[in-house]
């Protein structure tokens, strides 16, 4: 019998009356866990660490009515095989990365990063303030998904690299790991892109099957050890300026949760989107330090190379422009891009450069 079936003749999914004299009751005992998957192994700094706040979160508030047990990535499908899974009803939720998905529909990239796009805090306001959460739920609805925001890498640093990069030339060929519409840009100014699970990335570097990588930030590398294997990091990245994570539920499964239960869910998922984007902000300075103390060389794109991202960046947004769904994002996003950085470029930007060079 398949999942579908299955909810349709039990206690929580059968016929009406079943429903009526069954479905409260059972829901109350607690008989009702949930599958998550996710895209990268246990223990990864950030990106597992945010799918174990949200699901810590829904399982207290929830006390019982209902428990999310994860699966990371392999365990029960693959990294990138999340999104076919839950659309599918083969698991009840998945957290990752919504840019990984961007083959699905291209709307996907603004739900995780797209280059030269929101900051973290840019991403919250377009998200809770300016049509984003609306948008995603349009793009969810195709593919029988309910989406959240759920964590927030903070900017991501241009990447690692095993050479110095001096001018955009030296992009030319290079085998960097680079998922989303920033490696679409990267491919743009003549780079070999690659899409290296998570998981995978330290045994490319180390083997030499690719040049370099990004990943998440200072905290985040560290603890994957990049820093063994790769000299040189750059620091500043046009990829992904404030990368979200996303928890994603089977909309069959939604909308067998009673209100309570959604409201839980969508509540977990906003606390650990700030949380998570606190946690990286407040780990990255310390982490650098010590990749520094271990002799990695900290450095900045020169002007060309961000004259040639910038280039490539347009021409790989404007690509998708002829869908409809992905013209009314990017424009919704860019609006509320404008419209926050209106008041921080004349508020907080003038005021974090005045405190550096007061205080020191």
């Amino acid at each position: 019998m398949d999942r579908r079936s299955f909810l349709k003749t039990s206690a929580l999914g059968g016929t009406a009356a079943a429903a009526t004299t069954l479905a409260a009751p059972a829901y109350a005992q607690g008989n009702r866990t949930l599958t998550m998957v996710t895209s990268v192994p246990d223990g990864f700094a950030v990106f597992d660490d945010a799918a174990v706040n949200f699901i810590d979160r829904v399982n207290a508030m929830a006390d019982g009515a209902i428990t999310i047990e994860k699966k990371a990535a392999g365990q029960l499908v693959g990294a990138f095989e999340v999104f076919d899974a839950v659309s599918s009803g083969q698991a009840d939720m998945y957290h990752s990365a919504d840019y990984y998905f961007g083959g699905q529909h291209p709307g996907y990239y603004f739900m995780t990063a797209v280059p030269f796009g929101a900051t973290g805090g840019e991403m919250s306001s377009w998200y809770y303030h300016g049509g984003g959460s609306q948008l995603h739920d349009e793009l969810g609805g195709i593919f029988g998904l309910k989406s959240f925001l759920a964590g927030n890498t903070g900017h991501q640093p241009g990447g690692w690299f095993n050479k110095e990069i001096n001018s955009a030339a030296d992009l030319q060929g290079l085998k960097f790991r680079m998922p989303g519409l920033g490696g679409l840009a990267l491919g743009r100014t003549g780079a070999s892109v690659q899409n290296v699970p998570g998981g995978e990335i330290y045994q490319a570097l180390a083997s030499g099957a690719i040049d370099g990588a990004e990943w998440i930030g200072p905290f985040a590398d560290e603890r994957l050890g990049f820093q063994e294997v790769c000299e040189f990091y750059y620091t500043g990245g046009m990829h992904e300026p404030g990368s979200a994570l996303v928890a994603s539920m089977n909309r069959d499964v939604w909308n067998e949760m009673t209100p309570a239960i959604q409201e839980i869910i969508s509540t977990a998922a906003a606390a650990t989107h700030q949380w998570s984007l606190s946690q990286s902000n407040y780990n990255n300075g310390a982490a650098l330090e010590r990749l520094k103390s271990q002799g990695v060389k900290v450095l900045e794109f020169p002007d060309d190379v961000w004259d040639a991202f910038g280039t490539a960046a347009a021409g790989a947004l404007d690509e998708f422009m002829d869908d409809e769904l992905f013209a009314r994002i990017r424009e919704s996003q860019e609006a509320a891009v404008r419209s926050t950085y209106a008041w921080t470029s004349i508020s907080d930007d003038v005021y974090t450069a005045q405190r550096a060079r007061v205080m020191g």
